[in-house]
């Protein structure tokens, strides 16, 4: 028998810890012109891996976008750009969340299961763009599951990891900073089902290579 459930927006909000506005809110999207820089930064990023947002702000100019580094740094953060070269430790670890042991030095990975990891990257369309994030497996290099989304919220970098569980688990995840992956959710997921966290460190360019 079906029973179908009518719950107020009003509840359906409380329940999720979500502000009403949120949930009305309907993105408007980028510009015309962002989305052509976007794409000339993909391509030329392609090219030089290493050039971070000044450099790109420079490149663009040449190519007659009068862009200042503000806006190009935006843009390339929002695609998951980062200079790929080894960076001093001028910082340290805030108190936004908890410090993970580096636990790849002298591991071998030689067998499915050992160490898994997952990175988000962006993808351009015709008209527009969309992020991607992968569980990927070190040993094999199998992509166990992905989820493609046009927002970076958690459930949606949560949802391929619940997916792989699904599968297996390893005794090793290895993640990025970024915040979806920092998160008390994310981290409560993997720590429920007994996996040993691995943020990677900063400065530590080949940490996460191979999911790049």
């Amino acid at each position: 028998m079906d029973l179908e459930v009518n719950v107020p927006i009003v509840r359906q909000c409380e329940l999720l810890d979500l502000p009403r506005s949120s949930f009305y809110y309907e993105p408007t999207g980028e510009s015309e012109l962002n989305l052509r820089l976007m794409r000339r930064i993909d391509e030329e990023f392609m090219r030089h891996p290493f050039y971070g947002a000044r450099r790109m702000k420079g490149w663009l100019r040449t190519q007659g976008y009068e862009v200042n580094r503000k806006r190009v740094s935006r843009l390339m953060r929002m695609m998951g750009l980062m200079a790929i070269y080894p960076k001093p430790r001028l910082s340290f670890n805030g108190s936004e969340h908890k410090v993970y042991p580096y636990l790849l030095k002298g591991v071998s990975i030689d067998a499915p299961d050992v160490a898994w990891c997952t990175d988000i990257t962006y993808i351009r369309l015709a008209h527009g763009f969309v992020y991607l994030v992968a569980v990927m497996d070190w040993n094999s290099r199998y992509v166990l599951s992905w989820e493609l989304s046009t927002t970076l919220d958690r459930g949606f970098c949560l949802a391929p990891v619940r997916q792989a569980l699904q599968i297996s688990k390893p005794k090793i995840f290895n993640t990025a900073q970024e915040s979806q992956f920092t998160s008390t959710d994310f981290t409560g997921l993997l720590e429920k089902h007994d996996i040993k966290v691995r943020v990677d460190g900063r400065g530590r360019v080949y940490d996460n290579i191979f999911i790049e």
